[in-house]
């Protein structure tokens, strides 16, 4: 059968640079790259990604990727991507796959949130020559604390619930051994031990070379049920109930068979080969009693020794599940905005389903307070963090910490591609070719990680230090320090600042 899809990218090669060293061929896992029989070198273009990895090391500069321009009639209804995506299923019959997080072009609300600065009644602080405090506890916190001094020193009596202590509010967020390669996982460890945070597992269970990196590392009890044994449990710092993702609130997992070697199978404690798949729900959670059940089985399992965190997708009611959550007894609440990434989705649910973090982040803050059990949990945002000023802006809606993934996938090498569902990565990352994993180092890897994160930090001490403040835990919820604007009022109300220009009263 003909096939209707046309190319979405096209390479120009420009023939006075090529020197024809099939680099280009070696590096394209996708065989866009082709040696005719005269030795000549052509490109297919119809299966390129826009990866760039041919463009980034091609020695002599010679290769470009374009948008393919096809004449298609004008139709703001029926546009080129939507006809190509009919065209796919007619083919096919399936269901259409994506990796990484929702494309579309919805509002991004940190870039309608400005921060306030001091001048002079309220001085700025000299973060080069004052401390600057970006160290941060996540768990749940007693309502007040007793202490009692004898003889110049103080005692705390109040017994406190297992913390996790972050020298930076950033956090690795979930990707499995599996959907990414060891050189990844391996390099996402590294980097959150030598940085003072934590790298969180996913649903694949924790590689046993990574056990050294444990005291650093948050591992997932997810549906599936994949890797979790005693010494998974026993290991980590902390343990996160995955009940939903931002890039398929409701969905479930799939891990295909071809990305389940040895290593994989060993892992998660699946056979070799056998397709990986998550249910959408827990089958022993139906409820906020259910979930409360294995929250505190997994609190006895760990001698209540490790904080509980429960993560959820951002959707329509996230405030009043919070709310439950948190009476269920979990000590984190992990929010995932619909800009969240994933190996693989179906695009449909990507693109369609959730809300932006920014709104779930100030709803779920503002119903905590509402309710007077704030202190029970910590807050952690993820889904689409980009830079230093999205996390601090998210701190000041409410969030304790964020996690971030793709940022830390770009850093190592990612080019957003969003075929990751393949397997085909050609940066080593979303990977479990041999061949292809060991083009990302993960000594440079960690070392690019730890570099942005640190970054990130040296920024948002500088930003902290021109509002006035010198304590993250200073800006947690304090709305008075963002202004809107382009939004609207319905918008602000949820988000719960007011427009630029507005007086402080």
């Amino acid at each position: 059968m003909k096939s209707y899809i046309l190319p979405e990218f096209k390479i120009k090669r420009d023939n006075e640079r090529c020197i024809e060293c099939q680099v280009c061929v070696r590096q394209c896992a996708f065989e866009v790259h082709k040696v005719s029989q005269d030795g000549s070198i052509y490109s297919e273009n119809d299966k390129c990604v826009a990866c760039e990895r041919c463009v980034t090391f091609c020695p002599t500069k010679a290769l470009t990727i374009e948008e393919y321009e096809h004449y298609i009639k004008d139709n703001a209804n029926w546009t080129a991507s939507v006809q190509r995506n009919i065209w796919k299923q007619a083919e096919t019959g399936g269901v259409l796959l994506t990796g990484m997080g929702n494309p579309k072009p919805y509002p991004i609300y940190w870039d309608h949130l400005l921060l306030n600065a001091s001048q002079v009644t309220n001085p700025s602080i000299d973060p080069l020559r004052e401390p600057m405090e970006l160290r941060t506890y996540l768990g749940s916190k007693p309502e007040s604390l007793e202490v009692e001094i004898s003889g110049g020193s103080v005692r705390l009596k109040t017994k406190v619930s297992p913390q996790l202590k972050l020298e930076v509010p950033i956090m690795f967020s979930a990707m499995s051994f599996g959907a990414i390669s060891y050189n990844a996982c391996e390099a996402l460890a590294r980097a959150a031990t030598e940085l003072g945070t934590y790298c969180n597992t996913g649903e694949g269970g924790l590689h046993e070379k990574l056990y050294k990196y444990a005291d650093h590392t948050i591992v997932q009890v997810a549906s599936g049920r994949f890797g979790v044994h005693k010494k998974y449990l026993e290991k980590a710092a902390a343990l996160e109930i995955k009940i939903g993702q931002g890039a398929k609130p409701g969905i479930g997992g799939h891990l295909p068979g071809e990305k389940v070697g040895e290593e994989v199978s060993r892992t998660r404690m699946i056979p070799v080969g056998s397709d990986a798949l998550s249910p959408a729900p827990h089958h022993d959670i139906y409820s906020i009693e259910d979930l409360s059940q294995l929250i505190y089985s997994l609190k006895e399992a760990t001698e209540y020794t490790k904080p509980v965190s429960v993560k959820i997708a951002a959707v329509h009611n996230v405030a009043a599940i919070s709310s439950g959550i948190a009476r269920a007894g979990a000590d984190i609440i992990a929010i995932d905005g619909f800009r969240g990434g994933t190996g693989a989705a179906p695009t449909v649910i990507r693109d369609n389903v959730g809300i932006p973090v920014e709104l779930a982040i100030a709803a779920v803050d503002s119903r905590l307070r509402e309710e007077g059990i704030r202190n029970r949990v910590s807050i952690v945002a993820a889904g689409g963090f980009r830079s230093s000023a999205d996390v601090i802006k998210a701190i000041a809606l409410g969030a304790d910490a964020v996690y971030i993934a793709t940022a830390a996938l770009v850093a190592m090498g990612c080019h957003v591609c969003q075929k990751c569902y393949t397997g085909k990565c050609n940066w080593g990352i979303a990977t479990q070719d041999p061949k292809l994993s060991k083009r990302l180092n993960p000594d440079i890897a960690a070392e690019r990680l730890y570099n942005l994160v640190a970054a990130w930090a040296h920024e948002i001490s500088e930003m902290l230090g021109g509002m006035g403040i010198n304590a993250i835990e200073s800006l947690k919820g304090n709305r008075l320090h963002l202004r809107a604007v382009g939004l609207t009022k319905e918008e602000m109300d949820v988000l719960g600042v007011k427009v630029a220009g507005a007086p402080l009263s």
